[in-house]
C-alpha cells in the first residue's frame, strides 16, 4: 500500500515540476584539494522536510515567494501562522541519500529541504561553503540569505559565505531537487537509481583572502634522464607578482615561481638532478610524494604520484611500457545493499573486490565518483577511467545542456587532475549517432584536451553490425578519442552461442577497450548454462565472451559490466531483479557469483 502511495506522489511531483533556472548563481570556481586545507565538517544529522509541491519555494501561483522555508521563520506571537518547523522535523545523516534513509522516500523524486545549525567563530580568513555533490539541483541559504544555486549531481561546488556568517550560532538551509528533466545531464532516462540528497561531504573551508585556487603538476617524460616537472597554478584573484614556493621535500626540490597579471603560473618547467631518482607511480608501485605549495605563509599540501600515459599505435603505454588494462566497471553504490557510497570505507570495500579480481583498472561509471574513491584507488595502485553522465539520448541541440555537460567535465578534471591513477577522461556512454551528437561530443573532447593534455580521452561507443556475425565499429568520434572503446552484450541481448562465430572489425589504428560486456544472474540461483538468470548462465557467458574478445586486434583492456548488483528503476522483474540490475559479479549483499572467478582466472593469466 505504501509503495502505491509513493508512486502517486511521484506522479503528482512530475505534473507540478518547474523547469530549472539556466544560470548558476553565486557559484565560484571550484576550490581544489579541500583535503589538504583547513576545514570544518558540517556532516552529521540534518533536519529535513519533504516538500512534494515545493510550497517552501513557490506560492500557489507557482511564483517564487519571499516567505519560503529558507527564512526558517519562528512564530513571534501566539496568532502567527507558520506551517513548518525545521527544529521539529526528523533528521537524516549527511552525507547520504534520502531514498535509503526514509522508507517513505524509496521511490521519491522531488524536493527535500535540509537544515543544519552550527557554531562558527570567524578567524579573519575567508570561509567557503563546500559541497562534494548534491543531486541534482540545489539552492543554498546561510542565515536566511541566499548563498547560491547549483545544477549537477556528481561534481563539487562552493560558495564564499564569509559575509553571511556571524560569530556564534549559524544555520545553512539547502533545497534539493532531484526531479529528472530532458535538458539535464544525465537526461530523463538512465539505468541507475536517481539517489536524491546531499550525497557527499559538506565542509567549511577556510582560506586566506588570496589563496591558491587550483594547481597542477605532472612529469613530462618517462625517461628520467630527461624528466622535468610541469607546474601550473591559479590564484582566486588576478594578482601579479605573488610568489609561490613549490616544494617536494623528499626530492629536495624547492622552486619559487611568480604569478602573472591573471594571478596564474602557466606551464612552468621545473628541472632537478634529483628527478633521476624519481620513482614513477604504477599499479605495482603506487608511490606518491608529499608536495607543498606556500603562498604568503599559508601551506597547501597534497600527496602526488608521477607517471606518463600515452598511446602508440594499438598499444597503451604506461611509463613508456605497454599495459593491459584488467578492469571492471563500478557504480557509486554501497557494497552491502543499496544507497549512495560516500566514504573512504565504502570505496575501499568495492576496490578491494576489484583487487581480488586481479584488476589494475576500474571504470567509474557513469559519472564522477566521490573523491575518496579516486584517492583510495590511487593508494591501492588502481588505474581509473573517469566519466561524465552524458548518457544515452542527451538534448544535443540545447545550449544549456551543453554548458551543463562542459561544466561537469571541467569540475571533474579540476578536482582530479593531480591524481596519478586517472588515465582516461570519458565524455559519453552509448550515445546514438547524429550530426548534432557529433558536434556536442567533439566540443567536449576539445575542451577536455584544452584543460588537460596529459591524459587520454575516450567514450563508450556502440557497435554497428555489418552482417549477422561481423561487427564493425564505425563512429565519427573516432577522430577525437585516443582510445576506441565500445560496449557489447553478446550472450545477453544476443544468443551466447553466437560468440564463437563473431568477427570484429575496428578500422582505427588505436588501442581498443571493451568498456562493457556481461549478463545478469541472481546470486544463489542455479541451473543449466542456458537457463537465464542462473549463475551458470552468467559463468558460461563470461567464458564465451573472454574467448571471443581475445581475438580482437588491438585489445588493450576490458571493463566488464559490472562489479556489483545495483539499484535501477528499469529492472522490475519480481523475484529476480526487484529493482536491481543483476549484472554484477557480486550480489547486492556482497556474495561473489561464479562468473567472478572466471574473470579472476583470465586476469591472472594476462
Amino acid at each position: 500500500m505504501r509503495r502505491n502511495v509513493l508512486f502517486a506522489v511521484v506522479a503528482l511531483v512530475m505534473l507540478t515540476q518547474v523547469v530549472p533556472m539556466k544560470a548558476q548563481s553565486g557559484k565560484m570556481p571550484q576550490v581544489a584539494n579541500v583535503m589538504g586545507r583547513q576545514t570544518m565538517s558540517l556532516c552529521g544529522e540534518w533536519n529535513y522536510i519533504v516538500d512534494v509541491q515545493e510550497e517552501g519555494y513557490y506560492d500557489y501561483r507557482m511564483n517564487p515567494t519571499p516567505w519560503g522555508f529558507f527564512r526558517d521563520a519562528k512564530p513571534q506571537r501566539p496568532e502567527d501562522l507558520i506551517e513548518y518547523d525545521f527544529d521539529k522535523a526528523p533528521t537524516m545523516h549527511i552525507p547520504g541519500d534520502w531514498n535509503t534513509q526514509d522508507d517513505r522516500l524509496f521511490f521519491y523524486e522531488g524536493t527535500v529541504w535540509f537544515k543544519r545549525s552550527f557554531q562558527y567563530h570567524p578567524s579573519g580568513k575567508r570561509a567557503l561553503l563546500y559541497f562534494g555533490a548534491v543531486n541534482y539541483e540545489s539552492r543554498v541559504w546561510v542565515n536566511g540569505k541566499e548563498a547560491g544555486y547549483h545544477v549537477g549531481g556528481f561534481t563539487p561546488f562552493n560558495f564564499d559565505v564569509t559575509d553571511l556568517l556571524t560569530g556564534g550560532e549559524n544555520s545553512v538551509i539547502v533545497k534539493v531537487d532531484n526531479k529528472r528533466h530532458k535538458s539535464n545531464v544525465p537526461t530523463q532516462i538512465f539505468d541507475w537509481w536517481n539517489y536524491g540528497g546531499i550525497t557527499r561531504d559538506v565542509l567549511l573551508v577556510e582560506v586566506a583572502p588570496t589563496y591558491i585556487e587550483n594547481f597542477k603538476v605532472s612529469i613530462t617524460d618517462y625517461d628520467l634522464k630527461k624528466a622535468a616537472l610541469q607546474f601550473s597554478a591559479k590564484l582566486n584573484k588576478a594578482e601579479a607578482g605573488k610568489q609561490i614556493t613549490f616544494n617536494i621535500p623528499e626530492l629536495k626540490i624547492n622552486q619559487k615561481v611568480t604569478t602573472d597579471a591573471d594571478g596564474a603560473v602557466a606551464d612552468f618547467t621545473i628541472k632537478s638532478p634529483k628527478l633521476k631518482k624519481l620513482q614513477l607511480w604504477s599499479p605495482e608501485t603506487p608511490k606518491c610524494y608529499d608536495v607543498e605549495l606556500v603562498l604568503e605563509g599559508d601551506t597547501l599540501r597534497d600527496a602526488i604520484g608521477f607517471r606518463t600515459i600515452e598511446t602508440q599505435g594499438k598499444q597503451i603505454l604506461l611509463n613508456g611500457k605497454p599495459v593491459f588494462l584488467k578492469g571492471i566497471s563500478i557504480h557509486e553504490e554501497k557494497a552491502y545493499g543499496g544507497g549512495r557510497a560516500n566514504s573512504a570505507e565504502d570505496a575501499r570495500t568495492l576496490l578491494t573486490w576489484a583487487k581480488e579480481l586481479g584488476c589494475n583498472f576500474v571504470r567509474l561509471a557513469h559519472y564522477p565518483h566521490n573523491e575518496y574513491a579516486v584517492r583510495e584507488a590511487e593508494r591501492m595502485g588502481i588505474l581509473v577511467w573517469s566519466e561524465i553522465p552524458v548518457y544515452w539520448t542527451i538534448d544535443w541541440t540545447n545550449p544549456d545542456t551543453y554548458a551543463n555537460a562542459e561544466q561537469q567535465l571541467t569540475d571533474m578534471i579540476h578536482r582530479d587532475q593531480n591524481r596519478a591513477n586517472v588515465i582516461i577522461w570519458s565524455i559519453a556512454n552509448e550515445t546514438p549517432h547524429s550530426a548534432e551528437r557529433d558536434q556536442f561530443l567533439s566540443r567536449l573532447a576539445q575542451k577536455a584536451r584544452s584543460l588537460d593534455d596529459t591524459r587520454l580521452i575516450s567514450m563508450a561507443m556502440e557497435v554497428t553490425s555489418a552482417s549477422n556475425y561481423k561487427n564493425r565499429l564505425q563512429d565519427n568520434m573516432n577522430q577525437w578519442v585516443d582510445v576506441v572503446s565500445f560496449n557489447q552484450y553478446i550472450g545477453w541481448y544476443r544468443d551466447v552461442n553466437d560468440a564463437p562465430k563473431m568477427e570484429w572489425e575496428i578500422p582505427y589504428d588505436k588501442p581498443v577497450i571493451v568498456s562493457e560486456f556481461g549478463g545478469g544472474a541472481k546470486y544463489g540461483m542455479h541451473g543449466a548454462k542456458n537457463q537465464r538468470w542462473t549463475e551458470e548462465f552468467q559463468e558460461n557467458l563470461y567464458r564465451e565472451n573472454i574467448a571471443m574478445l581475445e581475438k580482437i586486434d588491438g585489445l588493450s583492456g576490458t571493463t566488464p559490466w559490472i562489479l556489483k548488483d545495483f539499484r535501477s528503476p528499469r529492472r522490475v522483474l519480481n523475484g529476480i531483479q526487484d529493482y536491481y540490475n543483476r549484472k554484477g559479479l557480486v550480489s547486492d549483499n556482497g556474495e561473489k557469483k561464479k562468473a567472478f572467478y572466471v574473470l579472476k582466472e583470465w586476469y591472472a593469466g594476462k
